[in-house]
């Protein structure tokens, strides 16, 4: 077969944008400046709720923090969507072992009464405000050395100057061609809107469900807690 042998498809914001605006029936030769500041708030926006809808394995980083003797809560990037997993590495010499720590609600650590015992921590907590904090309880005493924890991070800003490109994979990009017309059918074409959303969704739904760990799951009863009387 006398294919390309090529990977490099990739088109820029500006090229995606194009595209958008001719599956409305938008022409370049009509665009104007407004139709392209347009463009790019509807792109941020658009990126701003996929952030919202599941993890997005490719914003997906891991973060590791010092650990204080007792200090239970630390900063985390504003950037920071959710945590995920999270561990406590301890080290000692050559050696790094690593143990796994749950998430708790807020309700939950309230309901602890003594939030400066100090230990091995075993659960953390995620406060998501404006300048995000994770607290551990119990409260590191010393002997422990890092928290490490996956989290997933918010995608990149899109511009249209020097033709940048979106910070998404190959498998999304007709989701955002689509998605992207869409919402600008609702400004420029709204004759448009109709069509365009059913598509839209369904490039969406395709491109999800690609967006997933392919890992066998388990499921089992714990039968240690029942017995006969």
């Amino acid at each position: 077969m006398a294919t390309s042998n090529q990977y490099n498809f990739s088109p820029s914001l500006g090229e995606i944008v194009l595209y958008a605006f001719n599956l409305i029936g938008v022409r370049p030769a009509a665009l104007v400046q407004e139709h392209f500041e347009s463009a790019r708030m509807a792109t941020n926006m658009m990126l701003s709720r996929w952030s919202s809808q599941g993890v997005n394995l490719w914003c997906v980083d891991l973060e590791t923090v010092p650990l204080v003797q007792g200090t239970s809560t630390y900063s985390v990037p504003s950037d920071t969507i959710v945590m995920l997993d999270a561990y406590i590495s301890t080290t000692t010499g050559s050696s790094t072992i690593d143990r796994i720590i749950t998430p708790v609600s807020r309700t939950e650590y309230a309901s602890y009464p003594n939030k400066e015992q100090q230990g091995f921590p075993t659960v953390f907590w995620f406060d998501r405000t404006l300048s995000p904090e994770v607290t551990l309880w119990p409260v590191p005493d010393g002997s422990q050395t890092n928290l490490k924890y996956y989290r997933v991070r918010r995608v990149q800003d899109s511009n249209l100057q020097n033709g940048e490109q979106v910070e998404i994979p190959y498998y999304f990009m007709e989701a955002l061609a689509f998605g992207l017309a869409q919402r600008l059918a609702m400004v420029w074409a709204p004759e448009r809107v109709a069509i365009m959303k059913p598509l839209a969704d369904e490039a969406y739904q395709i491109a999800a469900s690609q967006n997933v760990e392919t890992s066998n799951m388990y499921i089992s009863p714990s039968l240690s807690g029942y017995w006969r009387a």
